[in-house]
């Protein structure tokens, strides 16, 4: 095994393997390293569709070495740390392996111990999450016979922050066709301030949450999980500054903190202890914390929050010119999504390029896009598209598909989700196509 490289990639998700893609096909750079010690490639996007019954889990997956570029190597360790200083990175088994350019795409990690009891109660008995276990989720929900079904989005940034109020979406329309809504409390509780941070899908989604009777509440901050007494404990907070497609502070700056604190449901249990409300719960879906990987955070590398400092536009790292980060462990004020990274890529790719042909950056920039396809019922889609200042930007492609206004639910919206998106991914984006 090669112990240099002109470009060395650490992760083998959606980031780093399209940006060695593109790298490869587009600009003809073959001496390229991968660090990539997983033997799967997941596309986890699908993984709503799977927790809700829409979707083969088998088919979300495939071996990691169907993925990998073939004219790049696949260093199948794991990453164990850096010294940017001399352009080396070190791994678990292979020693130490030196670069001339250097991505950063490990992706994101759970940090169970940020709620305490969740690690222990995570895809157990009626404890589920999309992000874990999304096949544990649809066992949940179809075995689920009335109740209290509390969903929950943590107070950190996370993979597509809409993806906790997709799966209620589709559990909602699910206990409905099952005969258990009737006996069914359903209660979304938030972090945030607001259910979506563009305003145009805000609009859309209340519109739902109001249909189908789900009791929204802002300001709730899970902080312990007692799977015992199946009671989910939160802190009502304003003090929340977490990226993401929610946002999560400064919108309501004169509501009364008590006043988010208001059910729809009266016969939902609820305790007190001190400055803690604790939630009684039937079924829970929630979302673990994300941190980045810990020898990302142990590193030179990070800003003041443990993400990966890069300049939100270029995605070059701050101080270390040779190296480039994108994906979820940036530390950019984006949502956290597969959309943003197939933006991203490109513009890593072409200051790679110009900076070896020419020693200076490229021309293309980012500027925060992301989107998020958020499933509203089955068959049911919205499609937010925003920018780093949540401007609605939907795609003009859209006018092909006869969809005037992707702000609204429709149904080829789903037929994009569940069919094209996938497609794409596979057959384009992992095989460094700019899509």
């Amino acid at each position: 095994m090669k112990s240099h490289y002109q470009v060395l990639v650490i992760g083998g998700g959606t980031a780093g393997i399209m940006t060695a893609a593109q790298l490869i096909q587009q600009k003809k750079i073959k001496d390229i390293g991968i660090i990539e010690p997983a033997s799967i490639h997941y596309y986890q996007p699908a993984w709503t569709l799977v927790g809700a019954g829409a979707y083969d889990f088998d088919k979300t997956s495939k071996p990691m070495a169907d993925v990998m570029p073939k004219e790049a190597d696949w260093i199948m360790d794991k990453a164990t740390g850096f010294d940017p200083d001399n352009n080396t990175v070190h791994t678990s088994i292979s020693g130490d392996i030196t670069y001339d350019y250097l991505v950063v795409a490990t992706g994101l990690t759970y940090d169970f111990s940020l709620v305490p009891g969740l690690g222990e109660a995570m895809d157990k008995g009626v404890v589920c999450s999309n992000y874990t276990n999304p096949v544990h989720t649809w066992d949940v929900i179809k075995n689920f016979r009335g109740g209290t079904a509390l969903f929950t989005q943590p107070a950190t940034p996370i993979k597509c922050g809409g993806a906790p109020q997709k799966i209620m979406y589709l559990a909602e329309s699910h206990f409905a066709k099952s005969d258990v809504r009737n006996s069914t409390k359903i209660i979304f509780a938030t972090a945030g301030s607001l259910i979506f941070g563009v305003k145009e899908i805000a609009k859309t989604l209340m519109e739902v949450i109001t249909k189908k009777d789900i009791n929204i509440r802002f300001h709730h901050k899970l902080v312990e999980i007692d799977a015992e007494n199946q009671i989910a404990w939160y802190e009502l907070t304003k003090d929340i500054s977490a990226g993401g497609c929610v946002v999560m502070s400064g919108e309501e700056e004169n509501e009364s903190i008590d006043e988010a604190f208001h059910y729809n449901y009266k016969d939902v249990k609820v305790t007190k202890n001190n400055s803690r409300y604790g939630i009684h719960y039937d079924m829970l879906h929630t979302a673990p914390p994300s941190v980045a990987p810990k020898f990302v955070q142990d590193s030179v590398l990070v800003n003041a929050n443990k993400w990966l400092d890069v300049d939100k536009h270029t995605m070059q790292h701050t101080k270390y010119e040779n190296i480039y980060g994108l994906g979820d462990v940036a530390g950019t004020p984006n949502a956290k999504t597969g959309a943003a990274i197939r933006k991203q890529v490109p513009v890593v790719v072409d200051n790679i390029a110009t900076m070896i042909k020419n020693d200076h950056l490229g021309k293309k920039t980012y500027n925060g896009y992301s989107s998020c396809p958020l499933v509203t019922d089955y068959g049911k889609m919205v499609l937010a598209e925003f920018d780093y200042d949540n401007k609605f930007t939907p795609d003009p492609k859209l006018k092909k598909m006869f969809i005037s206004d992707s702000s609204k639910e429709h149904w080829r919206l789903w037929m994009l989700k569940k069919y094209g998106l996938p497609y794409l991914y596979w057959n384009k984006m992992m095989k460094g196509e700019e899509v």
